[in-house]
């Protein structure tokens, strides 16, 4: 087992890097801290370093055979740590290839939601609800940021992470008979008035200016949720697991 107890160490350095879009995008790897996620990760076998604190053990259970295991001082993991109180575990991961094409049924798009926690709550529901695919179109929190990994608790391993032009994507889903549903919260149908077939897409946007009118253009039907109360809207993420719930069910 390796052991490194100096900041400066090339390695120590290029595991921060991952805290950064372009280094993870540029190595097809991030990090994940927090025993939970590092065991989901290992069982997925997306696992290509394990990295722990001395005086923190692995549990017995895990099966790291083939994974390199580097020992850490106190001081390495606080740097590496994106959480106030870090369990002193770590793993570096590799991303899973993106298909070109669409091969599920069922699938999420998001439109410029830039809030973390939002994003990862989606991406854990749609695990929940059986979709496929989340499609993060731009100015979407990137999917394998820290917060957002933490919010979606391991899901991220178990559906599609599809990233690019929401155009492109809206325009494949309909070639594959997918359709995509938008969300509105005018000159829409309420959601229950949708029949949903046992293929469908959900859109939903923005936490502030929804999604963009360009893309709602394109939909199938645009859909809204009632409000009974005086709030003006619902979160994003609780809008977008009602939809999911409900398709998912009635389809």
């Amino acid at each position: 087992m390796k052991y490194i107890q100096s900041l400066q160490n090339p390695q120590v350095k290029h595991w921060k890097k991952l805290a950064a879009k372009k280094e993870r995008e540029k190595t097809f790897t991030y990090l994940l801290e927090g025993f939970h996620l590092v065991e989901e990760a290992l069982k997925e076998e997306v696992v290509t370093e394990i990295i722990v604190e001395e005086g923190v053990d692995l549990p017995n259970r895990w099966n790291t055979e083939g994974v390199p295991v580097t020992t850490v001082t106190h001081e390495i993991s606080k740097t590496l740590a994106d959480t106030e109180t870090t369990q002193g575990i770590f793993a570096v991961c590799r991303m899973k290839k993106q298909p070109s094409k669409i091969i599920g049924r069922r699938y999420l798009l998001i439109d410029a939601v830039q809030d973390p926690g939002n994003t990862g709550t989606m991406i854990r529901t749609a695990d929940a609800a059986g979709f496929d695919a989340v499609i993060f179109g731009k100015g979407t929190a990137d999917p394998y940021s820290p917060k957002v990994l933490r919010a979606a608790q391991g899901s991220h391993l178990h559906v599609g992470l599809l990233k690019g032009d929401l155009n492109m994507w809206i325009e494949k889903l309909n070639e594959a008979a997918v359709p995509v549903y938008g969300t509105a919260l005018e000159n829409g149908v309420t959601f229950r008035e949708v029949n949903p077939g046992d293929a469908f897409a959900i859109l939903v946007g923005n936490e502030g200016s929804g999604v963009h009118p360009d893309l709602l253009a394109q939909t199938e039907q645009n859909l809204s949720i009632p409000i009974f109360g005086k709030s003006e809207s619902l979160n994003v993420a609780v809008a977008a697991g009602i939809l999911m719930y409900d398709f998912a069910m009635r389809s």
